[in-house]
Formats: structure tokens, C-alpha cells, sequence
């Protein structure tokens, strides 16, 4: 299949009629139990909307069994007034309506936003700090289950984007490592996120902090744009010799997916038709198979990133993507894969 390179550090809205292009698939082992452990609700500057009824129908409609999801943080919903440290809470009470209304059961059976993992600036003041996880824990209706702080950062301007962090190598921060020690010790986990090029820092906090449960999300995302377009083979070296070293670090999980918004050269939108999951699979191959070598189903568990990833592919296709890619593991492999791994890392009934 035909790729084109694109700049995909900006969220894109979704084309729902290039989507309903997709090519028709049946779930594959439409019974096997799925926990998306990274998914999104917001109303996005651009005017899309994803509230539990889209998720409701992409779920639905993808005939995959997807029993639970956890909503991570995405800058959506804060509050309008208030202490500046506080606005993020209002995306975790935000999280929480959309769980009551999946919950309700008019919509899905999943149990959407099941755990949380939300916002907060680890390098703030320590009292401000802990005023707001305790905000957070308050909100959330005994949901949250996590933080991220994005620590995203490359000196490629055209890479930076959005999600660019406030400052470089903020896991090396001592402000910060004392904020992910206080995460910790309010029994939270932390996701990781970062460029590829940036997981010899992610291998130093993970050293320094070795009580502290933290996922790396995205697969690491390794980068396919800006500066790093064209040089796929260096970038793959590059990733696996930084994932072998953090993958000793047994504190550690995978998130698997979200490859669709760093590596440029996936982007599929100039098709005539979404991808289907055997050319997601084959082009997904090198990332995904190592992540399970080298980590292990215990400490790995795919994801959709939806609904960023729906710019490009259609839940049901990344579902069927996932499981063509572990066909060959064991039934309770794919249990810890697709649901175990995430039920223990967010602590999920």
C-alpha cells in the first residue's frame, strides 16, 4: 500500500466518508476480551466531537469485544476559573460524566473510562502538587488510576508540535522526579510519553525511580517526519537498541500502537480507502513484534489511540491488526495482551 509522508503531530479530524471506504472485516476472535487502555473523549478545537456515543458506534460497528477502556489525559474540558493548577481536574470530572453515561447502559456495555489517568504538572510546587492529585483522586469517583505529563521534545521545529513539552529532557529534572516520587507514593501510575530518540531518559527515570509503575505509551513513537523522514532503518536501530535497555528496567510496560501519529510515513489519508489490518500489520510488524520479544506479554498491552488514529484507520481494522500480529502467541498470551496486562497495571476491577 501506497504511503505518503505527512506531518502528524497535529491532531487531524477524521474524514468519515474516506473511512466508510474501509473494506469490510469481520472481527477476528470476535469473543477475546479487549481493555483499550488508551482512549479519548473530547470536544477538539477543530469542532470534533468523540463523546461515548461515537465511541459506542466504532465499538459496535468493529464487532471487536471490547469490555472496558481508560481515558487518558487530553487537554480537554478544564476548568474555565479557579486556581491555574486546578483547571486540568475539571477533564477528570469530565471523564467521570462520560463514564456514568457509559455506565447507563444506553449506549455500550463496555465500561467506558473504567480507570483515568489525568493531568498534572509534576515540577510544581509540592503542596500544589499534592493539592491537585488529591483534586484529581476526589473528582474522579475512585476512577483515577494514573498521571501523564507529556515530555515529548526534539529540536526539529517541524517535529514539536502540540505536544512539545515545556522544557527538554524534563525526566531528567529534579523537580520533576521528586513530582513522579509523590505519584508514587499515592499508589499512581505515570505514562511516559516521548519520542524515540528520548528513551535514554526514560531508561534514567525508570533507574532512579525503581517503585514507580510506568508505562511507556505510543510505542515509544518512533519518529518518521521532520528531520527523521526518510531514515527508517537508522530510526528502527535506534528505537530497538533504546527499547532493548529500557525493557531491563522490569518497572516498566508497553503501550503498544499509536504509530500512525509519529511516523509520518504512515500516513494513509491521500488513499483511496483506510488500510486494511493485514497492510496495518505488515507495516506495523517491526514495532509491534519486538515490543512482545522484548518485554514480554506481561508487560505489554495494545491500544488504539482513538480517536487520533481514526485520521487513519478504522478501530476495527487496528483491532484485527493486533491480533493478526499475535496469532501465533498462546490463548492466556493474549489475554495478558489484550486486557490482563492493562486490568493489572490500572488496577481495574
Amino acid at each position: 500500500m501506497t504511503t505518503h509522508t505527512s506531518i502528524f503531530s497535529e491532531t487531524q479530524r477524521p474524514n468519515e466518508e474516506w473511512l466508510a471506504r474501509a473494506a469490510p472485516e469481520a472481527a477476528l476472535e470476535p469473543d477475546l476480551p479487549i481493555i483499550d487502555p488508551h482512549l479519548h473523549f473530547w470536544h477538539h478545537k477543530s469542532g470534533y466531537r468523540y463523546f461515548v456515543e461515537e465511541f459506542a458506534r466504532d465499538a459496535a460497528e468493529s464487532g471487536h469485544n471490547i469490555e472496558g477502556t481508560v481515558f487518558v489525559e487530553c487537554n480537554a474540558m478544564y476548568r474555565s476559573s479557579g486556581p491555574e493548577h486546578l483547571k486540568p481536574v475539571g477533564e477528570t470530572e469530565f471523564a467521570v460524566g462520560m463514564a456514568a453515561m457509559a455506565d447507563n447502559g444506553k449506549y455500550t456495555q463496555a465500561r467506558a473510562a473504567a480507570g483515568i489517568v489525568a493531568y498534572a504538572d509534576l515540577t510544581m510546587d509540592p503542596g500544589l502538587l499534592r493539592e491537585t492529585l488529591e483534586a484529581h483522586r476526589e473528582a474522579a469517583n475512585g476512577r483515577l488510576r494514573g498521571i501523564r505529563q507529556r515530555a515529548k521534545w526534539d529540536a526539529d521545529p517541524v517535529i514539536a508540535g502540540p505536544v512539545r513539552a515545556g522544557k527538554r529532557e524534563l525526566f531528567l529534572d529534579a523537580d520533576f522526579r521528586r513530582g513522579l516520587a509523590e505519584v508514587t507514593k499515592m499508589g499512581l501510575s505515570f505514562d511516559a510519553s516521548i519520542f524515540h530518540p528520548q528513551l535514554p531518559e526514560l531508561v534514567s527515570l525508570a533507574r532512579a525511580h525503581p517503585d514507580a509503575n510506568i508505562v511507556v505509551i505510543h510505542t515509544a513513537s518512533p519518529l518518521g517526519f521532520g528531520c527523521y523522514s526518510g531514515r527508517g532503518q537508522q530510526v528502527q536501530a535506534d528505537w530497538r537498541a533504546g527499547m532493548e535497555e529500557l525493557a531491563r528496567c522490569n518497572n516498566v510496560t508497553v503501550k503498544m500502537g499509536g504509530l500512525l501519529m509519529c511516523l509520518g510515513n504512515f500516513d494513509f489519508s491521500k488513499a483511496d480507502a483506510p488500510p486494511t489490518s493485514a497492510q496495518l500489520a505488515d507495516l506495523w510488524r517491526p514495532y509491534i513484534e519486538p515490543c512482545i520479544e522484548m518485554f514480554g506479554p506481561d508487560r505489554c498491552m495494545v491500544s488504539s489511540n482513538y480517536p487520533v488514529e481514526k485520521a487513519g484507520v478504522t478501530y476495527g481494522a487496528t483491532w484485527n491488526m493486533f491480533k493478526r500480529l499475535t496469532a501465533g502467541y498462546s490463548p492466556d498470551e493474549k489475554r495478558k495482551l489484550f486486557a490482563d496486562t492493562a486490568r493489572r497495571v490500572y488496577r481495574l476491577d
